[in-house]
């Protein structure tokens, strides 16, 4: 009994850090996946490296973004940050 009282504290501490640091992030990674394996031509999206575009081809893997200037840039899918709907 009192090998379960002394350990209470340590399962909580692990508890509360799986709900306020552990459980979010994974949260925020799975929706980025889903964001990343859901693009679509003609996208509206933001690299990681700041770059504003156009989805204009994808694959798999990677994706061409036309950017403002009409230069075609191949990125991979990784590096799409967010989908930017502007309406």
């Amino acid at each position: 009994m009192e090998t379960v009282v002394s350990l209470l504290p340590l399962i909580l501490f692990f508890a509360i850090f799986y709900f306020l640091l552990i459980r979010p992030q994974q949260k925020r990674q799975k929706a980025v996946q889903q964001m990343q394996a859901n693009l679509q031509k003609g996208d509206k999206v933001i690299t990681i490296g700041g770059l504003h575009g156009i989805i204009d081809s994808l694959d798999e893997h990677t994706v061409v973004i036309r950017a403002g200037d009409g230069s075609r840039l191949t990125y991979d899918r990784a590096a799409v940050r967010e989908v930017v709907n502007e309406k």
